[in-house]
């Protein structure tokens, strides 16, 4: 499954430590916003005006105590639907 088949209410995660770029009102950029990996739901999928081809998702991420933030714009590649699973190296076995 792709992000782009998703639809509101749906989990992703993030594919990448998302920070602000500067457009959050009242936000700082460089903030981290989500750490790779971060669980999060769609709350609303739209397109940029002037490229309607490009979605944009506004996710709203879990912090450390598993409540949800604030709602972050997201692009397609920002996403994934499956977290990355960390493995530990098997050295020696």
């Amino acid at each position: 499954m792709n992000v782009e088949d998703l639809d509101l209410g749906d989990i992703v995660y993030a594919a990448t430590t998302i920070t602000d770029d500067g457009s959050i009102p009242g936000g700082h950029e460089g903030e981290v916003l989500a750490e790779a990996g971060t669980r999060g739901v769609i709350t609303m999928i739209g397109h940029v005006e002037e490229d309607p081809q490009r979605s944009v998702f506004l996710v709203r991420f879990e912090d450390q105590a598993m409540n949800l933030g604030n709602p972050v714009g997201c692009w397609v590649e920002d996403l994934m639907v499956e977290p990355k699973l960390v493995t530990a190296s098997h050295e020696g076995l």
